[in-house]
């Protein structure tokens, strides 16, 4: 387990061999000093380390109801991380419960794929929305919207300008953390082509170049570099970002993917280590063209809602490395989407017709929820989309002639007081539809957004007519519900769940749906032992 020496300042940075590994390299690393501790010394400030857990996740209200008539639309932006889920399980593999605070369900329902059609016409994702009976309260219907974007073939992918940003501070001498950070790197540089190119940023008390940016024909010169960083000292991951970014700019390819990988477990206590002056630094430098991944890696200090607000703000998305299996996921299996954006300040806006729906709940996206007016505001920043990605969302709606679930408020003194009931619609045309979904993206070089419109109407369908895909994502839903302990839970229960991921697990060629269901059950002692979870962060 890594940790922080209070007091105690460790300007350290061992790197046996890199400088012989940057000597074979077409572009050798700019020189920079630090101040060594001798390995004793720096062995028994380990060895005298309390060892405490500091994880910090940001506090999560569950989103609310809200009647139709006064709240028509809903906005929010897509989301593509995937960080959650794997953070989830590395949890409940531990014998623990997560805080709720970790339990972000859109990214567990995005950690899957779904079985969307491929994009047609040139635009950039595919656009897919289902609706069926609510499993955890049957008056209730469920709304799925599902993007998928286009695939790019290997052999078409864009160059790349890659810039690894490695945390090699003292926090990251754990196992799970700098060595399985080194395996996962390897595995990423072993996919790219000789055009593609690789620089090595890293950062401790002081942040340097280990190697500048250099064609993956030399990757020998680049796993070597890999290979021999060494943990040490106290985490200035500012001055790390600038020099990132400095080196992927100065290396700018037009029409390429132009990136910084940041792996870090997000313990940042030198120099800038406020979150927000962390993010306005990575809005900032946003601004050049250059995309953000994050990277977090190990257990005890993970700082998720810091990591999670840089890969917001850096136009870009955030994983969580719990297993070599889990790097190969993100950084082989599903490289397309974690390296290409095919299109960038994504928004969602529904809006509900008050004829057929009383009252609405967004399932999950809590931070991510824009004003309505931000929908038209292409100045207004929203998530990106990669290629292959999937996006999935959940609404759950109260329809009209249901009991009205949103809660009840004083009446109005200046207007009339509108309820559901008496809302009256003047074009019969378009009592049939449910919801108008509506969306905004722009090209990854554009400034100016597209809009598309789809009308949706409800074929009053039961869940046993669902798609397995559609009975899976409720499952997946229903499970984050009951391990936040969230009031809109309904009925769900985790042998509920079991049951429909089990008839819904599909084909399952990765075997991830089948993980999922082992989660399930290793999740239902604990929760017996547990059956209600603090709501503290």
């Amino acid at each position: 387990m890594g940790n922080k020496f209070g007091g105690l300042i460790l300007c350290c940075m061992v790197f046996a061999g890199c400088a012989e590994a940057a000597k074979h390299a077409p572009a050798p690393a700019t020189a920079f000093h630090v101040q060594a501790m001798p390995a004793a010394e720096a062995k028994s400030a380990v060895e005298a380390a309390p060892e405490f857990n500091t994880e910090s996740y940001a506090h999560i209200t569950d989103n609310r109801f809200l009647s139709v008539a006064q709240n028509p639309l809903s906005t929010f932006s897509i989301d593509v991380d995937t960080a959650s889920y794997s953070n989830v399980r590395r949890f409940l593999n531990e014998g623990q419960l997560p805080p709720p605070g970790a339990v972000r369900i859109e990214e567990m329902l995005n950690y899957f794929t779904y079985d969307y059609p491929q994009p047609a016409d040139g635009v950039p994702f595919s656009v897919n929305v289902e609706i069926a009976a609510c499993p955890w309260k049957a008056e209730h219907r469920l709304v799925r919207i599902g993007l998928k974007g286009k695939q790019i073939a290997a052999e078409k992918r864009p160059v790349s300008n890659l810039v690894f940003l490695l945390d090699v501070s003292g926090s990251m001498q754990d196992p799970s953390k700098l060595p399985l950070l080194k395996q996962g790197m390897k595995l990423l540089v072993d996919q790219l082509t000789e055009n593609d190119r690789v620089a090595i940023v890293v950062y401790a008390g002081a942040s340097g170049t280990v190697l500048n940016s250099t064609t993956a024909d030399h990757k020998p010169a680049i796993l070597s570099a890999i290979e021999n960083l060494q943990a040490g000292g106290s985490t200035n991951g500012a001055a790390g970002i600038e020099e990132a970014y400095r080196i992927a700019s100065q290396h700018f390819i037009k029409q390429g993917t132009n990136r910084v990988i940041l792996c870090t477990d997000g313990d940042f206590n030198v120099g800038q280590t406020s979150e927000d002056a962390l993010t306005r630094l990575i809005e900032d430098k946003a601004k050049s063209g250059v995309f953000l991944s994050v990277l977090g890696f190990g257990t005890g200090n993970l700082k998720d809602s810091t990591m999670e607000l840089l890969a917001d703000k850096g136009n870009g998305n955030y994983a969580y490395i719990d297993s070599l299996n889990e790097a190969r996921k993100v950084l082989v299996d599903q490289m397309q989407g974690t390296l290409i954006t095919i299109a960038k300040d994504v928004k969602i806006q529904v809006e509900f017709n008050p004829a057929r729906a009383a009252a609405y709940r967004l399932i999950g996206y809590e931070n991510r929820l824009l004003a309505k007016e931000d929908f038209n505001d292409d100045k207004k920043d929203a998530g990106e989309i990669g290629a292959g990605h999937t996006v999935t969302a959940l609404y759950e709606v109260d329809p009209v002639g249901a009991s009205l679930t949103t809660a009840s408020v004083d009446p109005l003194k200046y207007q009339p007081n509108a309820t559901p009931t008496e809302t009256k619609v003047t074009d019969t045309k378009f009592s049939d539809e449910l919801l108008t979904l509506k969306l905004r993206y722009k090209q990854p070089a554009g400034d100016e957004s597209q809009l598309s419109e789809f009308p949706i109407a409800d074929q009053d369908r039961p869940l046993a007519q669902a798609s397995p895909d559609f009975a899976w994502a409720a499952a997946v839903a229903a499970f984050g519900m009951i391990l936040r302990d969230s009031e809109f839970k309904g009925t769900a229960t985790l042998p509920a769940v079991l049951e429909i991921a089990e008839s819904s697990k599909g084909k399952d060629l990765s075997e991830y749906r089948a993980e999922f269901i082992r989660l399930v059950k290793l999740a239902i002692p604990l929760k017996q032992l547990n059956p209600a979870i603090t709501k503290a962060q």
